[in-house]
């Protein structure tokens, strides 16, 4: 397998590990970032595509995309978002997952049956108009759109009649019947990066998520990075329930597993069906190349140790994701300036980052996780003091 093109939201992390391996990547996402391009053997924009529902996008308007290529691509890969874009109607191999898995998986009402039927702890889960069902507080989400931007916690009935009814009749991307509402658990959010066949899953990584960091982004709950490793005393258990989770779902590849680490213990929240944005961190930290382990994967080839960590270097590994504050036009000027930390996803001179659109992200490793967190924030200081002096 030599050329391998990826179709998604952001595919930066996943193109420059295909590349790292050997492949000769290609790309379709929203940004084409600089460091993207720079991987790549090709990489186009997705231009009209849609950011909070990727299913409406055209298959046959992708198929023009990637003829116009002239390349004969030997698998296509879904990013963040396309996961349930029907591309294995594309006359390619998919690298992805059945369709009626990743419906079950992504829909978090119908996941919510499923970790209920499977007795695993898991937020109780209701339609948005089963609302009044669940105790508060609460948080009310997108059914399928991922990230945390558009979540909202609910503290009263009250809080719940004026948010949604300011949030759907404005700025609310969603209809109400799009959303659901789920327990609130208060806790630390983690990931677990499966690598799976059909018959064998091995977690690689549990991985701190960063999530709704003031110096990064406006939105409470926003995804906004992750430190690798997490350690925690659920090591083991955490570990064995995404293994068996992943293979009882028969989700196959790299795999996202997220939890909450509550005052009792660890709770499921979601399975992301595809290569994660914690992708450069687990790289960094274990030395696993996550684009190759996909591949060989769907291949039933998984090399792995089940020993978790057997590679992994001693220091913690973070990316933490910078969103704008305001609109940015980005000059050759502010690239440079940004380019001068330790950054990926670098925004193309000539782009303009609307407010709470990420801006890039930040890399850093440290010996202890407090270290690399005073190294990120200096950082994130340094970038928006050079995005407030340069932005017109």
């Amino acid at each position: 397998m030599k050329n391998i093109l990826v179709i998604g939201f952001s595919t930066r992390n996943i193109v420059c590990s295909g590349k790292r391996a050997g492949y000769k990547m290609y790309s379709l996402d929203t940004f084409c970032d600089h460091d993207l391009v720079q991987c790549s053997a090709g990489a186009k924009r997705l231009e009209d595509s849609n950011a909070f529902d990727s299913r409406v996008y055209e298959i046959e308007k992708l198929r023009e995309l990637i003829e116009s290529f002239n390349v004969d691509f030997d698998a296509i890969i879904p990013g963040s978002g396309f996961e349930m874009c029907e591309l294995e109607r594309l006359p390619y191999r998919f690298l992805g997952n059945d369709i009626e898995i990743i419906r079950n998986v992504s829909d978090k009402y119908m996941f919510s049956m499923m970790m209920k039927k499977m007795n695993i702890a898991h937020p109780s889960t209701v339609l948005l108009s089963d609302i009044a069902k669940l105790k508060m507080p609460a948080i009310i989400k997108p059914m399928y759109s991922g990230g945390g931007v558009f979540n909202i916690r609910i503290d009263t009935e009250s809080d719940m009649k004026k948010i949604l009814f300011e949030s759907l009749g404005n700025i609310y991307p969603f209809t109400e019947d799009k959303l659901i509402a789920q327990e609130y658990v208060a806790g630390i959010p983690v990931s677990v990066s499966v690598i799976a066949t059909k018959e064998k899953a091995v977690a690689i990584a549990i991985n701190e998520q960063l999530t709704g960091i003031p110096s990064l982004t406006e939105k409470p709950f926003a995804y906004c990075g992750n430190i690798t490793p997490f350690d925690t005393s659920y090591d083991w258990e955490i570990k064995r329930v995404a293994e068996e989770l992943v293979l009882g779902l028969g989700i196959i590849g790299s795999v996202g597993v997220d939890l909450i680490i509550s005052d009792y213990g660890p709770v499921i929240i979601e399975v992301n069906a595809r290569l994660q944005g914690s992708l450069d961190t687990v790289e960094m930290f274990t030395g696993i190349n996550i684009l190759d382990a996909h591949v060989k994967a769907f291949n039933g080839d998984i090399d792995i140790s089940t020993k978790m960590h057997i590679n992994c270097k001693k220091e913690y590994s973070g990316r933490a994701i910078i969103y704008a504050q305001k609109d940015v036009f980005v000059t050759d000027a502010i690239q440079k300036k940004i380019m001068e930390k330790n950054v990926r996803d670098i925004p193309p001179v000539g782009y303009i980052i609307g407010r709470g659109e990420p801006v890039v992200s930040l890399i850093g490793t440290g010996d202890e996780r407090d270290e690399l967190l005073r190294s990120i924030d200096q950082s994130v200081m340094f970038i928006r003091d050079s995005l407030n002096l340069s932005t017109p």
